[in-house]
């Protein structure tokens, strides 16, 4: 009967774990893997704002430079409705292990989840807005068309997250909001 319970809690404790939104870290890489461009190419999300404009959304572009004292100067191409929007921020390490802190454009705190170093990364970011904890879970790509077997990955990735079916989704393709023009 006691073995019974201390199964039980382990379980629960699991649960509880991947309640929390505790994807883990991916294993430590060179910074200079992560550095260039890449495609925002899937998302996941909890807040309200992303969800009501889902359908509406596609594919981003984010290029990443390491500078000199180990900080991300992370410029971003956003396609939406109105504008292709641009901006860069700064993200300084937290001294966790591929997580990453930016004040800029709100409280933003990034980690890295899961990379093969070369041709894709998965993203888990928190932001603070409105007294808010907002989750996001990104999957960046190299190029614009990514593998059913990454794909697969990062959906169950977000499941294993708490993110369901409707918070998660596949953005389409776009050529007019890019990074290399003005």
């Amino acid at each position: 009967m006691r073995t019974v319970g201390l199964s039980l809690g382990m379980v629960l404790l699991g649960l509880l774990r991947v309640q929390a939104g505790d994807l883990g870290t991916a294993e430590p890489v060179t910074l200079s893997k992560i550095a260039g461009i890449w495609y925002i190419t899937a998302m996941a999300s909890d807040s309200e704002t992303y969800l009501q404009k889902k359908d509406q959304l596609k594919m981003a572009m984010a290029n990443i430079q390491v500078l000199e004292d180990g900080d991300l100067k992370v410029s971003f191409a956003i396609p939406t409705p109105e504008r292709c929007m641009k901006f860069e921020s700064i993200y300084e390490p937290t001294g966790n292990p591929g997580e990453y802190y930016s004040s800029d454009r709100g409280n933003k705190t990034v980690r890295l989840v899961d990379t093969d170093g070369s041709s894709y990364m998965v993203i888990f970011a928190t932001r603070e807005k409105e007294g808010k904890t907002l989750h996001m879970l990104r999957l960046y790509s190299r190029t614009q068309s990514v593998r059913p077997k990454i794909k697969s990955l990062f959906k169950r990735l977000a499941k294993l997250n708490g993110f369901t079916n409707k918070t998660i989704w596949i953005l389409p393709r776009q050529e007019e909001c890019r990074l290399d023009e003005p």
